[in-house]
């Protein structure tokens, strides 16, 4: 059986983040990215369906290492694929990646300090072992997204698809098509078929949701670019969109009416005061308590005021043979209906984890920074924001994974485990991995997560600011996260402390 120091699971844009900073910051250290799929690129390699984009700006979503030199920061699917290739060929990641390896389980072991993974590939069961296991395969299910089964389905006679799996060979122009749902797929769905060819388009929505226009260009880091060297020009950028992002976010914490009143009146400016806004766009719910929906250029408010596109605010009674029947009775025909009803989040990645011989049950367990799990040791897991771009974490998972390794290494020990005080365990109250977030789909699953408490390090903040401090500043050895070695095991990844102490 193989081994390594790291084993990295996924290469999507957190894979390929991770295995950029370990390469940069444990240079010794040998890794393999497990991949379940035939190419790199994750979610943005998997998604097809037109228009198909970013929902937050590329200075945000790109990686802190590597600057995005696109003239559009609120760029598309393919764009994004394009860079995260660039990225994985300008720092040689790809010789590192094993394709059509899909992990299923992975065992630790104590007595050794050692992670047995599995993975399945071409048919059969293939086993690695490392020391330090990294999940970086997103967060929700590539196999089995949410898909709610209405009444009359089967008597539809036209076409029904869902975005994750988008035909290659779907002709809509010239079709009626209704997309159901109300969330960032579908407001990009919408624009993006009825200005290519759809006859028209109709978002069928159970309920509203806050949307944004925002230009797809930034100028000011348009302008940057051509005055600065390009990492200067992307770095200010950067501190620029962090700055605007966290403003807004607090804001809608300490003023929700306020920033209610603000989007309003752009949708009412976007879209004319006729059209109703109370009905398609007014949420029961404050803003960011489920995300905002951000579209650029006025995409959407575009299709709609051409006649191309409408909305429709109602719950769904059946499919008909030629549409859908809403609640109210009436029936919005359709050649061509799109569920786009949302994620299905995934805990793990999917993999079944055990720790000697006990398999791990996420809701069992705390949330150790948002990033390890209390008890279980050599586990990073990679959880991007809610609130913000992705990538701002992941690029901070990594950096602290980098640095727990490189202690592991300094002190001559093999595991690293986060252990949770009986004074903590009997004091802290039980609160879900994301709180104070409404959104279904994470609702529908928070049930399989870990807790978080009150304090740090148990919680799972969702707060750039504070998390960058946690990560750059906060020791490793910080009195919770338990340094040890197994009874009789050698040293750091498999040194004893006399070779570390030599080697140094």
């Amino acid at each position: 059986m193989e081994r390594f120091d790291v084993v990295i699971v996924g290469a999507g844009l957190s894979g390929i983040g991770s295995a950029c900073h370990l390469m940069r910051n444990c240079p010794t250290k040998n890794f393999v990215i497990l991949e379940g799929r035939h190419s790199i690129g994750g979610t943005w390699d998997l998604f097809r369906y037109p228009g198909v984009r970013s929902d937050s700006d590329m200075h945000t979503l790109g990686y802190v290492f590597k600057p995005w030199t696109e003239a559009k920061a609120i760029a598309d699917g393919p764009s994004i694929l394009k860079y995260i290739n660039e990225t994985a060929d300008e720092n040689g990641v790809r010789d590192h990646i094993r394709f059509r390896h899909r992990v299923t389980n992975a065992n630790w072991s104590s007595e050794d300090a050692t992670w047995t993974v599995e993975a399945e590939h071409e048919g059969k069961v293939v086993r690695v072992a490392c020391n330090m296991l990294l999940l970086c395969g997103g967060y929700y299910n590539y196999e089995n997204p949410y898909r709610p089964v209405w009444d009359g389905e089967d008597d539809f006679k036209g076409t029904v698809v869902h975005p994750q799996f988008w035909p290659e060979d779907l002709e809509y122009r010239d079709r009626n098509v209704v997309v159901i749902g109300s969330g960032a797929t579908a407001m990009t769905l919408v624009p993006a078929m009825a200005m290519s060819g759809a006859r028209h388009v109709v978002m069928v929505q159970r309920s509203p949701t806050y949307v944004v226009s925002w230009p797809s260009q930034d100028r000011i880091a348009n302008f940057l670019r051509r005055i600065l060297p390009v990492r200067w020009a992307y770095a200010i950028t950067r501190w620029k969109n962090l700055r605007r992002l966290r403003s807004f976010y607090q804001l809608t914490r300490t003023q929700p009416e306020r920033v209610k009143a603000v989007l309003l009146k752009m949708v009412r400016q976007a879209l004319g005061p006729d059209f109703d806004i109370d009905t398609h766009f007014t949420p029961p719910y404050n803003p960011w308590d489920q995300r905002l929906c951000l579209i650029p250029d006025d995409d959407l408010f575009n299709a709609i005021n051409s006649g191309k596109a409408s909305i429709r605010t109602e719950t769904i009674d059946r499919f008909t043979k030629d549409g859908l029947k809403l609640a109210n009775g009436d029936v919005v025909g359709a050649d061509i209906i799109v569920v786009s009803t949302g994620l299905r989040l995934q805990m793990l990645n999917g993999v079944s984890l055990s720790v000697d011989g006990r398999t791990v049950n996420p809701p069992d367990h705390w949330s150790y920074q948002g990033l390890m799990l209390s008890d279980v040791p050599n586990l990073i897991l990679t959880f991007g924001y809610i609130n913000a771009s992705w990538t701002l974490r992941a690029d901070l998972t990594a950096e602290y994974a980098c640095r727990v390794i490189n202690e592991l290494e300094r002190s001559g020990n093999r595991q690293a485990t986060p252990r949770l005080s009986e004074a903590d365990r009997m004091a802290m109250p039980e609160k879900p991995w994301i709180d104070d977030f409404s959104s279904g789909y994470i609702q529908r699953e928070m049930y399989r997560f870990p807790k978080q408490g009150d304090r740090i390090p148990w919680r799972n903040t969702q707060d750039y600011k504070t998390d960058r401090k946690i990560v750059k500043q906060a020791p490793i050895d910080d009195g919770v996260l338990e340094l040890s070695n197994p009874d009789g095991a050698g040293g750091a990844l498999g040194r004893t402390p006399a070779e570390v102490v030599r080697a140094a």
